[in-house]
């Protein structure tokens, strides 16, 4: 079963500063039908303003994913660490016991697009820790894993049984993905228009999948997809 969560029914939040599209219950935005997907607890498309952002703020026991689609993001958190993320990489941050960050649009003039990803871990109270690394998303029409339990195949590592992919694609190039049984997915587009086992899919679209063993994604033009692959 697949069932598609429609970019334009949303949460929307919009600040002078900011303009941020809601999958899930996020801040004021409430749907009692949209509370998380499995582990998938948030995924935020964001705009960011030039020369703003988000002030120091905490996070505990979440697993968060940045993905910069546009721009550029500047992290600073109190482990120490400092990083910018640009389009092709993926930052994961742990929150664990309790992290506090700031995240802002450095450039003068540019907005910086981001998707921002949390997911519950397997277990509360983990240390804090955070890692950002370059995949090789201009190699198209393939997914590439990005994340997963464990940081296989060189991916990010997060503390739960998620496999987090990521991929462009060329119009007409088809993926396919098999799901175990018992297994839940997700496919986010960030960009662009696809199909997943023939069910039409735009920019900011959702779809949730239960009970699909194979899966097929057709690009309808470029489209940027992020795919999930996750316990129940």
């Amino acid at each position: 079963m697949i069932t598609r969560r429609p970019a334009e029914e949303r949460g929307h939040a919009r600040f002078d500063w900011l303009d941020s599209r809601h999958s899930f219950s996020f801040g004021n935005y409430h749907d009692d039908r949209y509370m998380g997907f499995g582990p998938l607890r948030v995924i935020n498309e964001d705009i960011v303003a030039p020369g703003t952002g988000f002030g120091t703020h905490g996070h505990r026991d979440m697993e968060i994913v940045t993905y910069v689609l546009e721009g550029a993001l500047e992290h600073k958190d109190s482990i120490g660490t400092g990083e910018v993320i640009r389009p092709g990489e993926v930052q994961r941050m742990t929150a664990g016991t309790g992290i506090e960050h700031s995240e802002f649009n450095p450039s003068p003039d540019a907005p910086v697009h981001l998707l921002q990803i949390w997911l519950l871990p397997e277990r509360n109270g983990l240390a804090p820790g955070y890692e950002q690394r370059e995949f090789p998303l201009g190699e198209k029409d393939r997914l590439h894993l990005v994340a997963s339990r464990g940081g296989r195949e060189g991916s990010l590592t997060i503390h739960q049984d998620v496999d987090l992919l990521a991929g462009r694609l060329s119009p007409g190039a088809v993926v396919e993905r098999r799901l175990r049984a018992g297994r839940l997915g997700w496919l986010q587009v960030a960009r662009g228009t696809a199909t997943l086992n023939g069910l039409h899919l735009g920019a900011g679209d959702g779809a949730a999948i239960r009970d699909e063993p194979v899966l097929a994604i057709t690009a309808e033009a470029d489209a940027e997809l992020l795919f999930f692959d996750m316990t129940p």
